[in-house]
């Protein structure tokens, strides 16, 4: 069964053009093909990303922190208590008076100590501002590179200014190392993220309530949204990889890129409660959002992918269809994104 589902996800068909298969695939002289296997070093360049967090949040972050003015809180923790703790993790974090009078017999002692035990239970699982501002620096300091490198790679393309070269030549255009290294960096960068998930901030839809014109909708996601999108970049990246669509790809994660350095940074100074220098890194996050993600990426990227093939091919194959319906996904995400970015600046402007 395997090696059947295996031989329907590889049918030519799918990936390329009519009249070609893998065996046109074959690096020869002046050309280099992106191939499937490749993808496997994403895994270990992940961990390497990793290592590298680990050591910019240590020795860059935390010191950034404390000159900006952000102290590392120390909670107090609850006595050891295997009762307690097991109702806290498979029950109920908040019990009621009825359970936390049961709890009191139960473990010999007073209603005062066990809601003593909960409070200082549920604010161990409260990340502190210098674990928020460690992640955000972390963040920032990809996105940043990315765009910066991602600018480095593309800027002497012809295909950057005209978005007809895309197409040139398909399938048989040639895999770049600045292109191999820019896709491994990216994949394996949400590869670091889907392992971290377990121990990283989780985003509350409450915070933004709290901070509206900071958070709005990349803050509410919970665990299983953040899991979700994660695979979804990571399968739309490989997917692009496989078929050679790396011209386009490229151009997909460098538009992405060059607006979320800015709401880090934003985030960064709000953890620190610098609140001008936020105010104005979001409104430059946002200005950078509506020119990237609604203006460039519908009528650039989206133009170049379903409009611009039709005059390469009249039969569009499967992998036409599948692409092109999770990027217009994502252009829906990004309109509402948009518009919910739209109603914060309002309120900021018009509210104070």
């Amino acid at each position: 069964i395997l090696k059947t589902l295996n031989s329907w996800f590889w049918w030519e068909n799918i990936w390329m053009p009519i009249n070609c298969t893998w065996a046109d695939f074959v690096d020869r002289e002046g050309l280099v093909f992106p191939k499937p296997h490749q993808l496997y070093a994403t895994i270990p360049y992940a961990f390497v990303l990793l290592i590298i967090r680990f050591f910019s949040e240590r020795y860059v972050a935390i010191p950034l922190a404390k000159a900006l003015g952000i102290k590392n809180v120390r909670r107090v923790k609850p006595q050891p208590n295997p009762v307690l703790e097991s109702y806290f993790r498979e029950c109920s974090r908040h019990p009621s008076q009825s359970e936390i009078r049961g709890l009191a017999k139960k473990c010999n002692c007073t209603v005062h100590l066990v809601e003593k035990w909960f409070r200082r239970r549920r604010n161990l699982e409260i990340p502190t501002v210098l674990r928020k501002f460690r992640e955000a620096f972390w963040r920032f300091s990809f996105y940043l590179t990315s765009s910066i490198v991602g600018f480095i790679f593309l800027y002497d393309k012809p295909w950057f200014y005209d978005i007809w070269q895309t197409w040139v030549g398909y399938p048989f255009q040639t895999l770049l190392p600045s292109q191999y290294w820019y896709y491994m960096a990216e994949i394996g960068f949400y590869w670091s993220l889907l392992f971290t998930l377990g121990i990283d901030v989780k985003r509350k839809a409450r915070a933004v309530l709290d901070r509206l014109y900071l958070y709005f909708l990349l803050s509410c996601q919970d665990f299983m949204a953040h899991v979700v999108h994660h695979l979804a970049a990571i399968g739309l990246m490989s997917g692009s990889w496989c078929g050679n669509y790396v011209r386009l790809g490229t151009l997909v994660m460098f538009v992405h890129d060059t607006a979320d350095f800015w709401l880090e940074a934003a985030k960064m100074f709000n953890y620190a409660h610098w609140e001008k220098t936020c105010n104005i890194l979001f409104i430059i996050f946002s200005i950078t959002f509506f020119i990237t993600r609604i203006i460039l990426f519908p009528l650039w990227i989206l133009r170049a992918t379903l409009y611009l093939p039709t005059y390469y091919s009249t039969t569009p194959v499967l992998a036409y269809f599948v692409f092109n319906g999770m990027l217009l996904t994502l252009q829906g995400l990004h309109l509402y994104w948009g518009y919910l970015i739209f109603k914060i600046l309002k309120r900021f402007i018009f509210l104070k």
